[in-house]
């Protein structure tokens, strides 16, 4: 199962090349312009919709896994949220930079389709909150998924089109958060710098609370120990037979 969350881990590297290929070659206003360029009445409704999932729909989600008493799971979600959350804000009110409804304001116009029934904010632009939202949630449900079916896997050798299966899966996580993140740009609420340092931020964040309290989170530690202690006193009550055999 390795090799499915693989592909999350190199399909975004391989994204994040692509984007700051883009930032690298074409001026900020121009790159905005350009990526907000494709607007439809489908498509207006849709992003305007979809981005407020980062808003409370996502944290409710992330409270599913209490009613299964999956503690632990909703507090990986939580944690990661948070302390993503913080450090998105320490930089946004630190760098304080323009919305792009500012930043083509200060230039005497502004030239981007504007989708009606959204309010346009004008400060605290970087990071993007809303990328990183997206990209914490999806992050989790990857690394949970993946763990979770390498569990099993120990019992079942799955075959290859089960590992394709679960390739798609992790595809579609990533998928489902560009659009959150590509969201903020179509709506003139970021700049693809905004959204592509949140989406980082989401990613690193639930990626090092699960390298480093794996097993606190899976609450595999105590099943651990548990077994553990179960060898301990198997051994201890096989040495009292094995003296009495010799002795006789």
């Amino acid at each position: 199962m390795k090799k499915a969350l693989l592909v999350y881990g190199i399909t975004y590297i391989a994204l994040l090349l692509l984007v700051f290929g883009l930032l690298f070659a074409v001026p900020k206003l121009e790159l905005h312009l350009l990526l907000n360029s494709w607007h439809t009445a489908i498509q207006d409704t849709f992003f305007k919709f979809y981005s407020t999932l980062a808003e409370w729909p996502l944290y409710v989600v992330a409270l599913l896994p209490l009613f299964w008493k999956k503690y632990r799971i909703t507090i990986f979600f939580a944690l990661s949220e948070l302390t993503a959350g913080g450090i998105l804000q320490i930089l946004k009110h630190t760098i304080s930079s323009d919305r792009p409804i500012s930043a083509f304001e200060s230039c005497g116009e502004v030239s981007f389709p504007i989708v009606e029934g959204v309010c346009l904010h004008h400060s605290n632009s970087f990071p993007s909150g809303h990328a990183s939202t997206f990209f914490v949630f999806f992050t989790c449900c990857a690394l949970l998924l993946e763990h979770q079916f390498k569990l099993k896997n120990k019992q079942d050798n799955h075959s290859a089109w089960f590992v394709v299966i679960m390739s798609m899966v992790m595809l579609m996580f990533l998928v489902l958060a560009a659009l959150g993140a590509y969201s903020r740009i179509y709506l003139s609420q970021h700049f693809l710098s905004d959204v592509c340092v949140g989406s980082i931020i989401g990613v690193i964040t639930p990626c090092l609370f699960f390298y480093f309290g794996r097993d606190k989170i899976l609450g595999t530690q105590n099943k651990d120990a548990a077994l553990n202690e179960v060898t301990v006193t198997h051994d201890d009550e096989q040495q009292p037979n094995e003296s009495n055999s010799s002795n006789t």
